[in-house]
């Protein structure tokens, strides 16, 4: 019976993963960067990474701060999409080995929070931007 009411609103799927995806990371990214929100800001991020062990600990805050807000963005927008989700995949799977795995999936420090970001990641990366995107504003996916 639902389906009849959704019919031909499968296109809306990929586009409410991407903008739920993408503010989560955009803002994750700004704290990462700017310290906005609450964040630390790269050199406070940066510290974090050295505790770690994440040589050098400046670059490395750089690459996670801009994959996060970069590849927010790109999912957001439809733009790259697939490679973004991937960039974002990565980071959440990094962070579940170093940081979260140890606190087992749920409590405090838990993964599952990761994990739900991985698997939405890995569903654009499978399925692509959809047609509601900058990339089916082309009518061809770049990524």
């Amino acid at each position: 019976m639902l389906s009849k009411w959704f019919k031909g609103a499968k296109e809306l799927a990929p586009l409410v993963i991407r903008i739920v995806l993408g503010i989560i990371f955009i803002a994750h990214g700004c704290q990462k960067l700017f310290g906005a929100f609450g964040g630390p800001g790269v050199v406070g991020f940066s510290m974090f990474m050295k505790q770690l062990n994440m040589n050098p600990p400046l670059l490395w805050a750089f690459i996670v701060s801009l994959t996060e807000f970069l590849g927010g963005m790109g999912v957001l927008f439809g733009l790259l999409t697939r490679w973004a989700a991937l960039g974002l995949t990565s980071t959440m799977v990094v962070a579940i080995a170093l940081v979260h795995g140890k606190n087992g999936l749920i409590g405090p420090g838990g993964f599952e929070y990761n994990l739900a970001l991985v698997a939405l990641s890995l569903a654009l990366v499978f399925w692509g931007p959809g047609k509601i995107s900058l990339e089916g504003a082309f009518g061809k996916e770049l990524s």
